[in-house]
C-alpha cells in the first residue's frame, strides 16, 4: 500500500470521520469509525486499508484514487476493479 495515497484519499474525502462515514454508507454493516481510519494511517502494517474497504474508499473518491493506487498488492493492474463508467485512460489523482 502506498501510505501517501491513503493520506491523500482521506484528505480528499474530508478527513478521518468523513472517510469512515463514506465507507459505512457504501458498505452496509461495516463497523468502521474514525479510530479505525486513524489506525490505518498510523500503523506499520502494509495491509492498510483493509482489503474489504478498498473499493468503498475508491468509490467514495469517485475513483480518483483507484483500488490499484490504494492496494497495488491486491489490484496489480491500474484498471483492476474499476466500474465500466470509469475510463482506463481517465486521469486519476496524483499519487
Amino acid at each position: 500500500m502506498c501510505r501517501e495515497t491513503l493520506i491523500k484519499a482521506v484528505a480528499a474525502l474530508g478527513g478521518q470521520v468523513a472517510t469512515a462515514e463514506a465507507i459505512r454508507s457504501r458498505k452496509p454493516g461495516a463497523r468502521v469509525a474514525q479510530g479505525h481510519v486513524w489506525k490505518w494511517l498510523n500503523t506499520a502494517s502494509s495491509e492498510v486499508p483493509p482489503a474489504e474497504y478498498v473499493l468503498a474508499i475508491a468509490g467514495a473518491t469517485a475513483w480518483a484514487f483507484r483500488p490499484h493506487d490504494l492496494r497495488p498488492d491486491l489490484y496489480p493492474n491500474p484498471s483492476d476493479a474499476l466500474p465500466l463508467s470509469v475510463s482506463v485512460g481517465q486521469k486519476t489523482a496524483a499519487v
